[in-house]
């Protein structure tokens, strides 16, 4: 495995003491100058992994200790630079970043690359919570990705421990998208997915025991050959040493890109206590779904006893999983296994009906309201509200107005649709008003209408996207424009 890309686990202490180091040029406070081209703050570069005992080319982003992403406390600035040692043009999005100013993330409707060899600078405060970046391209399918962790001032003296999750082939994500029969709907347009070549359509679909044109739900259109938690795969997890009686605060990102999951963590008592780095009232459950692009924090109990305990990540629709084993010191680990004897299910919108943000947004009716119209087209096309990125209507709004959005999707496939540079409160499931969870990512399932609002706070043309890659490529994009 990388050396680079151990995972990242500290107790509070540790984490309060090292993160100056960790994070190199942040500041907490005013911005100050850094030495950006002497010393960036990270670095995006490729990396060789082994994945099923095979060497794998693959991309990472590293701060300047060489590891994997960044670690910062509440109040800190990203104030830095990023080099793109790549050959390959970068558009990086600061997902969950909602103090990141529009110029300041690529991933725009009128957003350009960084060159290859070209170095961007950053300076704005950074959104606590559990947050990620990744690419805004085909790349990200080659994990172009990783944590940006933001250690709320509240969070208390626990153990955190970063799982990153991803769907990995040895494939191309030209030749994924290809088999597909999608074409890249967005080479000329800012912000999209500009390194993918155009491919032939080839008609509707038929995966995972679907049918065409929404007639059945399903879910994995892609097939891959292998999943990872922090790089590696279940029979090989990382083994993470935890504390008997000891507290662990797991912030699980699902950097899949055309995957969602199941999160359980067998043996151990568990709550959900924030979605998408926003803080939630506790709430428990068996298993806990995850839609692409998602993040959730769970608070984990270690037995008095100790002993080694698996998180696991439970692909949905198939017997595939991967994860870590938290394990205190000289617990017997047992061997586990990527297939698993039980097909999950799909996910659906029971555990997002259970959630309560632990802060809410006020009270008040919308001053702007949409629908947003999922819809699926043969060759391979998913739409907004009938079209494809690029042939799209924006939802024009101003800055400050209170909008509401009601996400509906007769298609065959679950939707985790994604909005740039805003938090949005869950606040009615089925036509059911609730006060919902804030989030950033949402799981639209089909034939479940689901409605948003948020308070349009930052200037700027927002995309509006699916996070299933695939997707995303071939036309589910749109831009919320904030004037």
């Amino acid at each position: 495995m990388s050396n680079q890309h151990k995972s990242q686990h500290l107790d509070r202490r540790t984490f309060l003491a090292s993160s100056a180091v960790i994070v190199g040029t942040l500041a907490v406070g005013p911005p100050i100058t850094p030495a950006w081209a002497a010393a960036p703050l990270l670095k995006v570069d490729s990396r060789t992994l082994e994945v099923n005992k095979k060497a794998a080319k693959v991309f990472g982003i590293v701060d300047v200790n060489g590891k994997p992403g960044l670690l910062a406390n509440e109040g800190d600035r990203l104030s830095g630079s990023v080099l793109n040692a790549t050959s390959t043009p970068l558009q990086l999005h600061w997902h969950g970043q909602t103090n990141a100013p529009a110029e300041q993330d690529r991933a725009r409707p009128d957003g350009t690359p960084c060159a290859a060899g070209a170095t961007d600078a950053f300076d704005f405060e950074l959104t606590p919570g559990t947050h990620w970046m990744h690419s805004h391209s085909l790349t990200e399918q080659q994990l172009l990705a990783a944590p940006m962790i933001t250690r709320e001032k509240d969070a208390g003296d626990v153990q955190d421990v970063v799982v990153m999750l991803h769907d990995f082939s040895f494939r191309t994500p030209e030749e994924i998208l290809e088999s597909l029969g999608g074409s890249n709907a967005h080479g000329s347009h800012g912000g999209g997915m500009n390194q993918g070549a155009s491919m032939p359509g080839h008609g509707g679909h038929m995966m995972g025991g679907g049918t065409m044109m929404g007639m059945i739900t399903h879910a994995n259109d892609v097939q891959y050959d292998a999943y990872l938690a922090n790089d590696r795969t279940l029979d090989d997890p990382e083994i993470i040493r935890v504390e008997k009686g000891g507290r662990v605060r797991l912030r699980i990102i699902n950097g899949g890109t055309a995957s969602a999951f199941f999160i359980a963590a067998p043996g151990l008592t568990s709550q959900c206590i924030a979605v998408d780095g926003s803080p939630c009232q506790p709430v428990s459950a068996a298993s806990y779904p995850m839609a692409q692009g998602q993040r959730l924090d769970l608070l984990v109990e270690i037995p008095k006893e100790g002993g080694a305990f698996p998180v696991l990540a439970l692909v949905e629709g198939a017997q595939f999983a991967t994860g870590v084993v938290l394990a205190t010191a000289s617990a017997a680990v047992n061997k586990l296994t990527s297939t698993q004897t039980q097909t999950q299910g799909l996910v659906s919108l029971d555990f997002e009906a259970q959630l309560r943000a632990k802060n809410p947004l006020t009270v008040k009716q919308p001053d702007k309201t949409f629908m947003v119209m999922l819809g699926e087209a043969p060759g391979y096309r998913w739409t907004i509200n009938g079209r494809v990125h690029g042939e799209h209507q924006p939802f024009d709004v101003r800055q400050g107005e209170r909008i509401e959005m009601t996400f509906m999707n007769p298609t065959s496939m679950m939707h985790p649709m994604h909005l740039h540079g805003h938090h949005f409160q869950v606040v009615a499931l089925g036509g059911q008003r609730f006060s919902g969870a804030l989030r950033d990512t949402l799981i639209v399932p089909a034939h479940a209408p689901i409605t948003i609002a948020f308070d349009a706070n930052l200037k700027g043309a927002w995309f509006l996207h699916c996070h299933h890659l695939y997707h995303m490529a071939t036309g589910m994009m749109t831009e919320v424009r904030v004037a």
